[in-house]
C-alpha cells in the first residue's frame, strides 16, 4: 500500500494533546490536532501477556497462549527467521537475551522441524554480538532445530526501497532480503525499550531499523540505517514505509519485557523489572501493548499511529483482546529519555520549513489542472 503526497503532509502533522501525568519528568503540551481515520485493519487482534519471574519461560508461555494463531502460518513456511535486537554488541540491557531465544526455540521445538535462522544486521559486527550474547551456544542446545547464524551485513543480499531525506528527496535504502523472503516465518524477538529519537522502540522499530544493511568489515563503509535519522518527521515517515514493505512477511512479534530499559534509550538506559513477555501476530497491536505496560501516551509515538492509520495492524485498545495477565497488574510507569520535549515537536505544525504558496503567483484566470 502506498501513500499520496497529500496523504503524508495530513500523517506529518497528525498528534493529540498530551497529558503530562504519563511522564516522571515535566513534559509541556503540545497542541492538540485530530489525528486522520487509519484505513481498514484487523478487526480484534489478540496479543499474549506473560507475568513471571524466569524470563525463558515467560516467552514460551506468552506463544502457547496465541498458538491457534502461530501454528496456521508457521506451517505454510520453509523455514524460521528469529531476528533479535543487537543494537549494542556489548550492552545486555540493550541487546536480546539469550534466555528470550531459547524461550523462542523451546515453543518452535515441537512444532517446527527447522530450519531456523537467527539473523541481525547489528549497529556494529553482527558477529560480535552473536559472540558477547553467547547466541553461539544456542545450535548445541537445540541441535535438532538445524539452527544457524547469518550477519545481514555480511550475507549482502537485498531489496531496495525509496525513502525521503533531509531535503524531502528521494533516497534509496537497502533492506535484507532475508526478511522479505516469502518463504521465511519472520519472528521478531525484541524487548521494552525507552528511544532517544521516537520515544520508545518495540518490535515494529527492531524490524524497520535492524533490516537496512551496512557495509560488512573490510568494504568500504556505508551505512543505510543512518539514512532514518534526518529529521523528526522524516524519521517517523520512513519507518512506516518500510513497515509497509516489510509487514506482509511479519509472522510473530515477541516482547521480552523481563528487564526493560528506560531514561537513555535504546543503547544506555537504565533497567526496568517489568517481568512481563508480550506475543502477537500484530506487531503494532504488540507494541500497543509495550506502550501501556510502559506506562507511555500511545499518541507520542509517531511511527506507531502512522502504521496503524495506514492499516498494518491494530493499535485501539478496545479492539485488542488480552490474553493472560492484566495489563494494571503489570504496569510501571518508564522514565522517558530527557529530550523528549524534542521528540514530540512532530507532532506540533511544521514550523522550521514552510513551503512557498506558488499558487499565489497564478492570474485570476490561469488554469492550474492542465
Amino acid at each position: 500500500m502506498t501513500i499520496s503526497r497529500r496523504g503524508f503532509v495530513q500523517l506529518a502533522g497528525a498528534g493529540a494533546l498530551l497529558h503530562a501525568d504519563l511522564l516522571r519528568a515535566s513534559v509541556r503540551p503540545a497542541p492538540s490536532i485530530d489525528l486522520p481515520q487509519p484505513l481498514p485493519g484487523p478487526a480484534v487482534s489478540r496479543v499474549a501477556l506473560v507475568h513471571g519471574e524466569n524470563r525463558r519461560r515467560n516467552i514460551r508461555a506468552a506463544l502457547e497462549l496465541i498458538d491457534d494463531q502461530i501454528r496456521p502460518r508457521l506451517q505454510t513456511k520453509k523455514y524460521v527467521v528469529i531476528k533479535p535486537n543487537n543494537v549494542s554488541t556489548t550492552n545486555q540491557l540493550a541487546a536480546t537475551h539469550v534466555d528470550a531465544m531459547s524461550g523462542i526455540l523451546d515453543y518452535l521445538e515441537p512444532r517446527f522441524r527447522g530450519p531456523v535462522i537467527i539473523a541481525e544486521s547489528s549497529a556494529g559486527d553482527t558477529l560480535d554480538a552473536f559472540d558477547h550474547f553467547h547466541y553461539n551456544r544456542l545450535a548445541a542446545e537445540h541441535r535438532g532445530q538445524k539452527l544457524s547464524l547469518v550477519d545481514l551485513n555480511r550475507e549482502g543480499r537485498f531489496e531496495s526501497i525509496p525513502l525521503l531525506d533531509a531535503d524531502l528527496h528521494i533516497t534509496p535504502v537497502r533492506l535484507a532480503a532475508r526478511v522479505l523472503d516469502p518463504n521465511a516465518f519472520v519472528i521478531c524477538s525484541a524487548m521494552l525499550k525507552t528511544h532517544n529519537t521516537v520515544v520508545a522502540t518495540l518490535s515494529v522499530k527492531n524490524m524497520v531499523l535492524g533490516s537496512p544493511l551496512h557495509s560488512a568489515p573490510g568494504q568500504l563503509p556505508w551505512n543505510d540505517k543512518r539514512k532514518y535519522h534526518v529529521g523528526l518527521r522524516q524519521t517517523h515517515y520512513n519507518m512506516l514505509v518500510t513497515a509497509q514493505k516489510l509487514r506482509p512477511n511479519w509472522g510473530l512479534a515477541v516482547l521480552d519485557g523481563f528487564e526493560g530499559m528506560e531514561g537513555n534509550g535504546p543503547g544506555n538506559g537504565t533497567p526496568v523489572a517489568s517481568r512481563v513477555a508480550i506475543a502477537s501476530t500484530d506487531f503494532i497491536a504488540a507494541d500497543r501493548l509495550g506502550l501501556e505496560v510502559m506506562g507511555i501516551n500511545p499518541e507520542w509515538v509517531g511511527y506507531l499511529n502512522y502504521c496503524h492509520q495506514a492499516g498494518l495492524g491494530q493499535f485501539d485498545l478496545t479492539k485488542i483482546q488480552v490474553a493472560g495477565a492484566s495489563i494494571a497488574s503489570v504496569q510501571k510507569k518508564y522514565q522517558l529519555h530527557p529530550d523528549v520535549q524534542r521528540e514530540l515537536e512532530w507532532m506540533g505544525p511544521l514550523k522550521e520549513m514552510i513551503s512557498p504558496k506558488v499558487g499565489t503567483l497564478l492570474q485570476p484566470n490561469d488554469f492550474i489542472y492542465g
